[in-house]
């Protein structure tokens, strides 16, 4: 499972043949979500791209992100039904919460965590594995999320309370994207070689595959 790597943005309705509009940018996209009337692209060069869809589409907004290494994907959460900011996950294991409203310095809404790393021994006699986060989703209704990783595992998380809510087991594979449905019911995501160990890991016989998971109340926020 590949994410396509150009470096232009397009919209456009999913009955027409082409696109209604396309938008250049001068680096390469990595990955995008919408939450009308808001999109959010990540690029290259860790920069990101916020996007005004009302009337006539355009740029709002170009930032940094506040990680140090390749981003890999980006989810747009909501809060009062309406978009108020997004997630960025990076190839260094780790994730990064951003609000749209950066009026408050230093606000409590805007962090980092650490995410798809080995446990650290007691007494460090063993180096922390760490592993790229290919995937980071929210859920529709509850707010919590969810991220994959080159570990083969997932995870859901409470970004209000910042603690872990869950965690998987290990497949035998890396998990490249994941998904929830617009209900939040079902938590999709898919195992196959992501090349982060280089071409020598690949083994082509290594079948690919993706799992659908009945999440119910897996994504409820931790009671205060």
């Amino acid at each position: 499972a590949h994410k396509a790597v150009v470096s232009t943005q397009s919209t456009g309705d999913t009955r027409q043949a082409t696109p209604m509009m396309t938008i250049n940018f001068e680096e390469r996209v990595y990955a995008s979500d919408v939450i009308y009337p808001v999109a959010v692209s990540v690029l290259a060069g860790r920069k990101i791209k916020i996007l005004n869809l009302e009337n006539h589409p355009a740029v709002h907004n170009t930032m940094e992100a506040n990680l140090r290494y390749q981003l890999r994907d980006v989810s747009i959460f909501k809060k009062d039904g309406k978009p108020a900011g997004f997630g960025v996950c990076s190839i260094e294991g780790r994730a990064a919460i951003e609000p749209f409203d950066n009026s408050v310095p230093n606000s409590k809404d805007k962090f980092t965590f650490k995410c798809h790393r080995s446990a650290v021994q007691n007494d460090y006699s063993k180096p922390q594995d760490i592993y790229a986060v290919n995937g980071i989703k929210f859920h529709p209704i509850h707010g919590t999320l969810a991220t994959v990783g080159s570990d083969g595992k997932f995870s859901f998380w409470d970004k209000d309370a910042r603690t872990k809510l869950k965690g998987s087991e290990q497949l035998n594979n890396t998990i490249t994207c994941c998904d929830f449905n617009h209900t939040g019911v079902y938590f999709a995501y898919a195992s196959s070689y992501d090349w982060s160990k280089g071409h020598e890991f690949h083994n082509p016989q290594q079948k690919n595959y993706i799992f659908i998971r009945q999440v119910k109340d897996e994504l409820k926020p931790r009671k205060k």
